[in-house]
């Protein structure tokens, strides 16, 4: 028997695997793996892989996986590579199928390399559409908006024009979480014009669906109905049932903006019921009943729906085992939150609001720090909220921000609890971007009375303003685009147009949940201080700071005795890792910083070079837990760039906050090194007086704002916040 005999009836196999016949496909795999044993052993490698395709496509993944992996074992027996990428990307396919994101991302990561080591083009296009599936399943839609392009435009330049059409649909999808509506349109109009081309009438279907769910979001029910009309015909001539759970959902939705809501109910129910839909669609359908629930004044059944949906979003979440690829998840339940808050809001349930808000917020940096999230937001409701306001002698003022309605919960030390509703997310996004604009202009924006820092201030400020006197202290739980919004340079109107720093002290928390740790600030002189910077370049785009050994210099005069530096050549990420870090109280660094954007856990600590390395990642960060009373990172962007659905800004400061640290100070945008040093050292000065470190900062601000030099602007004292950690 010739091996081109046995291809031929894997070739059949395969085919009639991917037409949905699978008794026949069975018949010719069978067939070849018989003939593969007696004839052709190589072989037996190629026919499990095709074996655990059919079982993927029968729905069964624990089968196909078991196949997978003896493809994968035979391949490499056999030493073919070519094999072996194919299993691994198959490994990764039938993992996020599985619900196991991250698992699929490391299989999928090795086949990519493997495949683009091999030159295997259509496998590389294939793998980086898959992994853009998983980054999308997890939420992080920026990147699986990225890898969907990279997949499509790969299988553009190879001739794959039915692979290419499921990229554009999946390219579409990426763009509608991420609102943009007219670019996804136009991807699923494309993928569409291709598939009706080449007559693929799943992939006609699905953009169908796509371009239904596209109306329904704005409200067009008549040109929605168009497209389900389109979604039944197809049906009616396919064999494939896994699209009709997300018809049935389409279905629904238009019977509830038709107001048949009896019909609504029965359609989003057999999806939210069926244990054979996968739970993402399930929660969706869940969130569906709830909205419908809403509208028609069944309170105690929207609640139990709102449960319902947000314990799936949770069951999937709970599978990511990786810590990085976690923190984008909740983005897949904003809408859900957003709207479980607001039905909470309207039941006058302001308190039961609050704890669901939360519980979401920054749920990986609470969770990675031993704390049950959902448990210590529903005991500190119970334990009565202004407690932890009254433990910091503290004004807090939680954030909120949604697409229909923001919120600032507003709670103070003496027994006072009130919400303020205010302005949709795009106005105050809108007014961040232009005052953070202004910011980092040439203008100072209190001399040319900037319109966005009055504007801010007038929303996110002025309605809680009879809570907060002068003088108090305040912090801040910031939401979205507030993350990165400097609350200090905001101008307050009361007198002489001024900033607000001049009138309180604040502190920054990435979650209500991280607020109240009791712990004491050391005094200077007694605290143990790690102090690493001034290194050496490690290449042109890292010059010299010409102040940085300046400022190391003022930073170790409040430590005489009791401090350990690495400077210059021996300021490495390996002599920061090797020193352990879990003993000292205060950590500062002087050196560059970079922020990552599309990883932020690449974001990075610029030192000296030892080997090839140089940078102190944020990821290395995490992987070495701290005691730190204080972290300093003298360092552009160490908030970082990425914000993320409900987790916030994550980058260095994030990282420290994850080791363990109790409070980190870190730069929102570029910092001037000259300024910088000056206000480094009043700062230590400060706490060598004895202030905790929010005090000790603000003043050492106000020194630069009243100074009468360039230093008033914020562009020089502004960047640096300080960070509440656990």
């Amino acid at each position: 028997m010739s091996e081109s005999a046995i291809r031929r009836k894997l070739s059949l196999g395969a085919a009639y695997s991917f037409l949905n016949q699978f008794d026949k496909a069975q018949q010719f795999l069978n067939e070849a793996c018989d003939l593969s044993r007696k004839y052709a052993p190589q072989l037996l490698g190629d026919v499990a892989l095709r074996e655990g395709t059919l079982d993927f496509l029968r729905g069964d993944g624990a089968t196909a996986e078991s196949a997978y992996r003896d493809a994968l074992r035979l391949a490499r027996d056999e030493r073919d590579q070519f094999l072996e990428a194919a299993a691994l990307g198959s490994l990764g396919l039938v993992a996020t199928r599985q619900e196991h994101y991250d698992e699929s991302i490391d299989w999928d990561q090795a086949a990519l390399h493997l495949s683009e080591r091999l030159g295997a083009k259509t496998s590389v296009a294939r793998i980086l559409g898959n992994m853009g599936w998983s980054y999308f399943s997890m939420g992080d839609f920026e990147n699986a908006l990225a890898l969907y392009q990279q997949a499509e435009k790969a299988s553009s330049e190879s001739g794959l024009v039915a692979d290419r059409i499921y990229w554009l649909i999946d390219v579409g999808n990426a763009y509608f979480e991420l609102h943009d509506y007219i670019s996804s349109g136009s991807s699923y109009r494309d993928a569409l014009s291709l598939a009706q081309k080449l007559g693929d009438k799943q992939a006609t279907t699905e953009c169908y669906e796509n371009l239904a769910v596209l109306e329904l979001e704005k409200d067009q029910f008549d040109s929605a109905q168009h497209y389900a009309n389109e979604i039944s015909r197809q049906l009616q001539s396919s064999r494939d049932s896994s699209l009709t759970p997300y018809s049935t959902l389409i279905d629904g939705w238009i019977a509830e903006g038709q107001h048949d809501n009896g019909r609504a109910e029965q359609l989003f129910s057999s999806v939210a019921l069926d244990p054979r839909v996968e739970t993402s669609l399930r929660g969706e359908a869940q969130a569906r009943l709830a909205m419908l629930y809403v509208e028609t004044g069944r309170i105690s059944d929207a609640e139990r729906a709102f449960r319902n949906a947000s314990d799936m979003i949770d069951s999937v979440r709970s599978s990511i085992r990786n810590e990085e690829l976690r923190i984008s998840f909740l983005a897949n339940g904003a809408e859900l939150y957003e709207n479980y808050v607001d039905f909470l809001v309207s039941q006058r349930r302001e308190q039961v609001a609050l704890r669901i808000a939360a519980q979401t917020r920054a749920r990986t940096l609470v969770e990675g720090l031993g704390l049950d999230s959902r448990r210590q937001s529903a005991e500190i409701a119970a334990a009565d909220w202004n407690r932890v306001a009254r433990r910091e002698n503290a004004v807090i003022l939680c954030y909120w921000l949604g697409l229909r309605h923001s919120y600032l919960w507003a709670i103070t030390p003496s027994r006072q609890f009130k919400l303020f509703q205010l302005p949709p997310a795009d106005q105050i996004d809108a007014a961040v971007r232009s005052f953070g604009e202004a910011l980092l202009g040439p203008r100072d924006v209190l001399a040319t009375a900037n319109a966005s820092g009055r504007s801010l201030y007038e929303m996110l400020i002025a309605p809680a303003k009879n809570l907060i006197h002068r003088g108090s202290r305040v912090i801040i739980v910031p939401d979205g685009s507030l993350c990165g919004l400097n609350f200090e340079a905001l101008l307050a109107p009361e007198a002489a147009l001024h900033y607000w720093i001049d009138d309180v002290t604040i502190s920054y928390s990435d979650s209500l949940l991280l607020i109240g740790a009791p712990h004491k600030w050391p005094a200077l002189p007694h605290g143990k201080l790690l102090l690493i910077g001034d290194p050496v370049p490690p290449g042109d785009d890292s010059p010299r700071l010409p102040q940085a050994a300046a400022e190391m210099r003022s930073v170790e005069k409040y430590f005489p005795s009791n401090s350990r530096i690495l400077a210059g050549s021996e300021a490495t990420p390996e002599s920061y890792l090797a020193s352990t870090p879990e003993q000292f109280s205060f950590i500062h660094f002087v050196a560059h910083g970079t922020s990552s954007r599309t990883r932020p856990f690449e974001s990075a600590v610029i030192l000296s070079r030892e080997g090839d390395s140089f940078k102190l990642y944020g990821r290395d960060v995490v992987k070495h837990p701290l005691k730190a009373q204080l972290v300093t990172i003298s360092a552009c962007h160490g908030v970082g760039l990425r914000n993320y659905s409900a987790e916030g800004l994550v980058g260095l400061s994030w990282a420290f906050l994850r080791a363990g640290a109790h409070g980190v100070i870190a730069a929102l945008w570029d910092v001037n090194d000259a300024s910088t040093a000056d206000l480094m050292d009043r700062l230590y000065g400060g706490m060598g007086k004895g202030k905790d470190p929010a005090s000790a900062l603000r003043d050492a601000k106000l020194a630069l704002l009243h100074s009468g030099t360039i230093y008033q602007r914020p562009f020089y004292w502004a960047p640096f916040e300080f960070y509440m950690g656990r």
